[in-house]
């Protein structure tokens, strides 16, 4: 069995070493903020839901167990910028904001050697942006943030097998899409 240094940093977090959560804090926070930039594009709002989330976790007395850390911090950062969102919310509209309205997958998500050229690069996003929020959701923590479905299903709220098949129908939907701009360029050509 493969040795996970995050598994034993939480468990020594919650026997109340703050050295631990200080690791934590270091190891997640890139993921926390790249997850969390997805739903809220407010640098200064993102830093501070992922701080009051660590200032939360050590005021807690029992930190609840988790299938997996990196899934228990996603999850709960997701919900905590939600909440703050709620909370700025202005208008009638963003005061009905609900966790299926905002995750966008942008360029940056793609340029680190994930397609040979722009040009692919472009026609992926754009199927992207054509897939329901859920679905680029899941592509994004399945692909991006290499997690497994029981932590998607975790961060998600849903059962293993919805999220295997939320995932297995945006993978279908892009191929689909892919599929018919090819089809149409090769007609076009």
């Amino acid at each position: 069995m493969k040795h996970r240094p995050d598994i034993h940093y939480w468990q020594t977090f919650i026997q109340g070493d703050r050295e631990a959560l200080g690791w934590l804090f270091r190891q997640y926070y890139p993921d926390l903020f790249r997850y969390g930039h997805k739903i809220c594009a407010d640098r200064a709002v993102l830093e501070d839901c992922i701080q009051e989330l660590f200032i939360e976790l050590w005021q807690s007395k029992n930190p609840p167990p988790s299938i997996s850390v990196k899934a228990y911090l996603l999850k709960a950062m997701k919900y905590k910028l939600l909440k703050a969102l709620r909370k700025r919310s202005t208008s009638q509209f963003q005061a009905e904001l609900t966790e299926n309205s905002v995750f966008e997958i942008s360029y940056e998500d793609f340029i680190i050697g994930k397609q040979e050229s722009e040009e692919k690069t472009a026609r992926v996003v754009q199927a992207l942006n054509q897939l329901t929020i859920r679905q680029k959701e899941i592509v994004y923590l399945k692909f991006y943030q290499n997690l497994g479905y029981e932590e998607i299903s975790e961060i998600m709220n849903i059962n293993y097998q919805v999220a295997r098949n939320l995932l297995y129908q945006a993978v279908k939907a892009m191929k689909n899409i892919l599929l018919r701009h090819y089809s149409l360029l090769s007609f076009l050509l």
